[in-house]
């Protein structure tokens, strides 16, 4: 179990570290992806579920990472 969320936190940093010239937006999208597709995973849910929940994340990454380019 520890073994799979230290392999989520790795592979949401190298995906992270390629967002140079990202907008916020984008940065928000993809780290709420990532996120919402390892908690997923961590929790043990079927294809659709982690699919489903990286698809939220991304979403909600997307709305926060605008919100607060916006606000700058």
């Amino acid at each position: 179990m520890i073994k799979t969320k230290i392999i989520a936190i790795v592979a949401a940093a190298g995906l992270l570290g390629g967002c140079d010239n990202m907008t916020t937006g984008q940065k928000g999208a993809l780290t709420g992806a990532a996120l919402g597709t390892g908690i997923g995973m961590v929790a043990g849910g079927s294809f659709g579920e982690v699919v489903g929940a990286g698809l939220i994340g991304g979403a909600v990454g997307y709305l926060g990472g605008s919100a607060i380019s916006n606000n700058k």
